[in-house]
């Protein structure tokens, strides 16, 4: 099982990765909302501050993991990139900044 925090970490480093290799080519994608579907299982720590925990589970995986019972969780996320002084750019491309020609 893997934290949701580190599967978010991986799928914004593997859009990265897109954006880098697919700098200077003419074929270029718009990213738009990505949703995502998860088989989750939810853990609280018995600690007194009783933090919660999402680990995404394999596919495949029984409905029961270690005890705890597994949910589905889906997820809608909306890439923006921060611009100079934290400015948010409305639109991502994945092969790197636009030309003002393709607007």
């Amino acid at each position: 099982m893997v934290e949701l925090s580190e599967v978010i970490r991986q799928l914004r480093a593997e859009l990265a990765t897109a954006m880098a290799e697919g700098e200077g080519e003419d074929l270029r994608f718009a990213l738009g909302p990505l949703e995502l579907e998860l088989s989750v299982s939810v853990q609280r720590d018995a600690a007194v501050n009783g933090k919660v925990k999402f680990w995404v589970v394999e596919a495949g995986a029984d409905a029961k993991v270690g005890g705890n019972h597994v949910q589905t969780l889906r997820l809608t996320l909306e890439p923006r990139r921060s611009g100079v002084n934290g400015v948010v750019q409305p639109e991502v491309l994945i092969s790197g900044p636009s030309d003002a020609e393709e607007r």
